[in-house]
């Protein structure tokens, strides 16, 4: 015997096959415009309208939430905005707002490398004024988390080196400025040998620090022999590492290994300046 549908499945059915389509329509209707705003969003961008990108990327990641780009963008645009060092509560919300947008991108890809590294430079330019050593650390794992993704990129071993130098840097002034408020017939010049007692403390606290960023330095000049930056900064860390040691010898050997990346600095500037120009 034929079974027969309920009475009114037909329709039913047929009407739930309408809700579908129209929902796969709406949802695909979304994502047009989402695209058409991201579009007129970047235009806007390019034009240097910040605010009227902003809200454009905005009403783009609201209507298709999987569109990264727009919250990439939307990031960006607010990252523009940061002014480095201006203490207003407005400027730091733009940069605070743009490591939120980013980190929301990593949410759904945690290994997109944009984010990791605008992050990271946000981070960087935040922990200048005022001077932050957490945030200086916690931009230090955003390029170390690019080394493990790709780690035959040289840039971010340039910034981990550039923060350990920063680090050590800053400690190093504030160890000279307390020497001679404590000793004031006797001061100690930038280029004099920290005394004794105060080089001891520097190298328990950061030789690790310095050595880390030599080694970091020295990776990025591998897998980019002219990256002049990363000698530069190279050139720095031996003078950090040469207020460590106690050995006179020792001390000027890393002063001219610093004189000679120095060197090496302007013979590459001098050479990427003879080249012909692109046309």
């Amino acid at each position: 015997m034929k079974r027969h549908a309920p009475a009114g499945w037909n329709r039913k059915g047929v009407s739930l096959a309408v809700i579908l389509i129209c929902v796969v329509a709406f949802s695909g209707c979304n994502k047009l415009k989402a695209r058409d705003l991201l579009n007129r969003g970047v235009q806007a961008y390019k034009n240097g309208l910040y605010d009227e990108a902003i809200a454009d990327f905005q009403k783009a990641r609201d209507l298709d939430p999987g569109l990264l780009n727009a919250q990439l963008y939307l990031g960006t645009a607010y990252a523009s905005q940061y002014i480095p060092g201006a203490p207003s509560e407005e400027n730091i919300s733009k940069g605070t707002q743009a490591i939120k947008e980013f980190q929301e991108v990593l949410k759904v890809d945690p290994n997109n490398l944009t984010a990791i590294d605008h992050i990271g430079s946000i981070l960087f330019l935040m922990a200048g004024t005022p001077f932050s050593p957490e945030k200086f650390e916690e931009s230090k794992s955003y390029h170390e988390r690019h080394i493990r993704l790709k780690p035959d990129d040289p840039e971010p071993y340039y910034w981990v080196a550039v923060i350990d130098w920063t680090l050590a840097y800053r400690a190093n002034v504030d160890i000279r400025l307390a020497y001679n408020k404590a000793s004031p017939r006797k001061q100690i010049k930038d280029e004099d040998p920290l005394p004794p007692k105060y080089r001891e403390e520097y190298t328990a606290k950061y030789q690790a620090m310095v050595e880390e960023g030599i080694q970091k330095l020295n990776t990025a000049i591998k897998l980019r022999p002219d990256y002049e930056d990363a000698m530069a900064y190279l050139n720095f860390l031996y003078r950090r590492k040469a207020d460590m040691v106690e050995s006179a010898e020792e001390r000027a050997s890393l002063i001219k290994q610093a004189d000679d990346l120095l060197d090496k600095v302007k013979e590459i500037k001098q050479q990427k300046a003879n080249q012909p120009q692109k046309s």
